[in-house]
């Protein structure tokens, strides 16, 4: 089995995540075409093989209450029949785009913004999904070899870096916050420095498998000759995104933004989550952290 594929739907999927109304239909149709492609059809088409898709929205359509956002959908005890509607939604959308905004609009809703509907969707169902997906193609072709997509994983791996500038105060609040939901949190300052770099640090604890990078307006900055100087993080805590974007994978990275700050164009994928003072920020946190693998407590996440 080609490695490629499993980082091609990785990378489609985690694009998804961040899409745009308009750039929705470009990455759900590549995602499909990679369903499809020579190497996975005939495992797809066997997960799809008597799965009646309409029927199965249309159960769920009946669930539907007095309140938008109230429909839930039924899935099946059967992994393979889980996976295979999936297949079948992702091709739907991929032929039909206004069914995305539809079926996410039903069963996914997030708000009036149909852009926060599909990413919610994108975050609930197809990250899972592909998880799902390419661990059943890897039982079903031997394949042994490890990806960089997001692994159940057991409590002894529940550490989290958490990457911060200046703001104690946010540093903090994340760090209890994971506390709570049972993670161990790794703050760089206080660890021994043992004459090592910050990577060498980073590197010390190899097996932490989520990073939140806290990008708080701790300097200023701007084009040269401009007197336009916006807020925004620092230089390293920028460095040190980028470098566990790279090491870990962008579905295992949450970027918490304080504030109307720069952040880097070209990190493609990455979702900036605002921190804000009301705390949907936790909600956020928790959503990216349970799409990597890891069990959440919604008691304690939702509490504010």
């Amino acid at each position: 089995m080609d490695q490629g594929i499993f980082r091609q739907i990785e990378n489609t999927v985690n694009d998804l995540r961040s899409a745009e109304f308009n750039t929705f239909d470009r990455h759900i149709k590549k995602l499909s075409r990679l369903l499809h492609s020579e190497t996975l059809e005939p495992i797809s088409s066997a997960l799809i093989a008597d799965v009646d898709l309409d029927a199965w929205i249309r159960s769920g359509e009946a669930t539907q209450g007095g309140t938008v956002g109230s429909a839930t959908l039924e899935w099946p005890s059967d992994p393979q029949k889980e996976l295979g509607l999936v297949i079948l939604l992702i091709d739907r959308f991929a032929q039909i785009p206004d069914a995305a905004m539809d079926f996410s609009h039903t069963f996914y809703y997030a708000g009036n913004k149909l852009t926060a509907n599909v990413q919610n969707m994108a975050a609930q169902m197809i990250v899972p999904f592909a998880r799902d997906y390419i661990e059943h193609v890897k039982t079903a072709t031997g394949t042994t070899e490890a990806t960089m997509l997001p692994v159940r994983s057991g409590p002894a791996a529940r550490k989290v870096f958490i990457v911060h500038g200046h703001d104690e105060g946010a540093r903090e609040s994340v760090a209890r916050f994971l506390e709570q939901l049972g993670f161990e949190a790794i703050i760089l300052h206080e660890q021994a420095n043992q004459g090592r770099t910050i990577i060498e640090k980073i590197e010390a604890h190899g097996e932490v498998g989520f990073a939140v990078i806290l990008l708080t307006p701790d300097d200023i900055g701007g084009m040269k000759n401009s007197d336009d100087l916006q807020p925004r993080a620092r230089q390293n805590v920028l460095l040190e995104l980028g470098y566990f974007i790279g090491r870990l994978g962008r579905a295992r990275v949450c970027a918490l933004k304080r504030g109307d700050i720069e952040v880097p164009s070209d990190f493609g994928g990455v979702v900036y989550e605002p921190f804000d003072a009301g705390g949907a920020w936790k909600q956020a946190l928790s959503r990216e952290l349970q799409a990597a693998g890891f069990d959440i407590d919604w008691n304690i996440a939702m509490k504010r």
